[in-house]
């Protein structure tokens, strides 16, 4: 015991030692207490060295000679100050009535923001500008900043979703008879894009416009008297280069490789013998049959299109249709991104609906809505095709065929595809710059 308790003394003493000198050592760096280090540096000295070299504080702060500043720019004393809790004048502030205002605030910007996109397009559309393809490019990519946008929206809801069903029941009382039905800008945006008015869903029995008075009456009115950007769309692919029968009358060329490579298969399938392959072969052939051949039946095309089931026109169909086949071609890679765009916007559309069906559903249940409506009910019979605009799009996939069944380009028609539809002074300018 006497050799251990000396050993662990030798032991302290050699420590200390050591410790006195690593102490000595660092004393120009660090400064030593009781418990811990603290890092001694001479700040002077290494400004000094370094002032020269630190480039991030280069520059001029030319916000203090005055001038237009960000808080003004973005005007936010309006912004920042427009969250006016009804809970709260009423003498009950309820906390998540903040969340609830700001969020629907930032859809409101968000939709602001849309309509700008959608209006610009449709101005390129209607002043004739898609002749310049250059045009075009920027046609698509406001269409895509579009979808951008609405993604964001779609997942916003789990934002508002952090409040539970109980919180929000706490403010409701307060928010009748205001309905999200009443979004202006909404029913805005479903307008220019051409949701069919004879689709609509009645809102209380009434026409939705009902809803609104005086100036935003007016301003649904006549969106619905515009061009909307289906029937812009509509009017661009009926102009699609091919279809004409004296350039190279795709059409014509695709319904008769069509009715050939049916026969073909029918042909191959005659051949195997008698069983019960061979008769499910037959049916499934007859099913292709029947879908193909009802894409050449314009009488079948315009009934559909009477009924609401198909929005474009029939030689517009043809044109989407040859896009899509032909969309490795330089001239068709643009136009194919854009019908890409059209039917991204209608999906993303389409799950903003369902997200906020379950949103409501979620919040109130089966109640009213807070507007009048039935609430969840009314809400869930708007995600269905009827809103879809562009579902024509979607239904070509319904029409796809083998490669080889697709026209073969002649050399002078591959070569015209590679030029813009026309040669005029529109196409080496530029004026729509916006």
């Amino acid at each position: 015991m006497y050799l251990r308790n000396r050993a662990a003394k030798t032991a302290v003493s050699i420590f200390k030692v050591h410790l006195s000198s690593v102490q000595h050592g660092l004393s120009d760096i660090f400064s030593f207490s009781s418990n811990y280090y603290i890092p001694r540096f001479n700040f002077n000295k290494l400004s000094l060295e370094d002032e020269g070299q630190d480039k991030s504080q280069e520059g001029l702060n030319k916000a203090s000679k005055g001038g237009l500043i960000y808080g003004d720019y973005l005007q936010l004393d309006k912004i920042l100050n427009a969250q006016e809790l009804q809970s709260e004048k009423k003498g009950n502030k309820i906390h998540d009535e903040h969340l609830f205002i700001v969020t629907h605030q930032a859809y409101e910007l968000w939709f602001k923001q849309i309509l700008w996109e959608l209006d610009s397009v449709r101005v390129i559309f209607q002043n004739g500008k898609v002749k310049d393809e250059r045009n075009m490019l920027k046609v698509v990519t406001r269409m895509q900043r579009i979808s951008m946008i609405l993604k964001l929206l779609v997942e916003q809801f789990t934002v508002l979703e952090t409040m539970t069903a109980l919180d929000f029941f706490d403010f409701r009382e307060y928010l009748s008879p205001a309905s999200g039905f009443q979004s202006l800008q909404f029913r805005l945006l479903e307008n220019k894009i051409g949701v069919p008015q004879s689709l609509r869903v009645p809102y209380n029995r009434r026409h939705y416009r009902d809803n609104f008075k005086g100036q935003d009456y007016e301003l649904l009115l006549k969106s619905e008297q515009e061009s909307t950007l289906l029937q812009l769309v509509e009017a661009w692919l009926e102009r699609t280069p091919g279809l004409e029968q004296e350039e190279f009358d795709f059409w014509g060329k695709f319904q008769k490789n069509v009715f050939e490579g049916l026969e073909e298969e029918f042909a191959m399938i005659q051949t195997k013998p008698e069983s019960e392959e061979k008769e499910d072969l037959l049916a499934e052939l007859q099913k292709q049959k029947d879908v193909l051949l009802s894409l050449f039946d314009e009488k079948r095309h315009e009934h559909l299109l009477s009924k609401g089931e198909r929005r474009l026109s029939y030689k517009a169909l043809k044109g989407a249709l040859m896009i899509y086949f032909y969309r490795e071609e330089p001239r068709f890679q643009v136009p194919f991104q854009l019908l890409t765009s059209l039917m991204d916007m209608d999906i993303l559309m389409t799950k903003w609906r369902y997200n906020h069906v379950c949103m409501v559903h979620r919040m109130i249940g089966s109640k009213a809505g807070t507007g009048g409506s039935s609430g969840y009910q009314y809400l869930r019979s708007t995600v269905s095709d009827r809103y879809k605009v562009f579902v024509d799009l979607f239904n070509l996939s319904t029409f796809l065929v083998p490669r080889h069944w697709i026209p073969k380009m002649n050399p002078t028609i591959h070569k015209f595809l590679y030029t813009a539809e026309y040669c005029d002074s529109s196409y080496f300018s530029s004026d729509d710059s916006d």
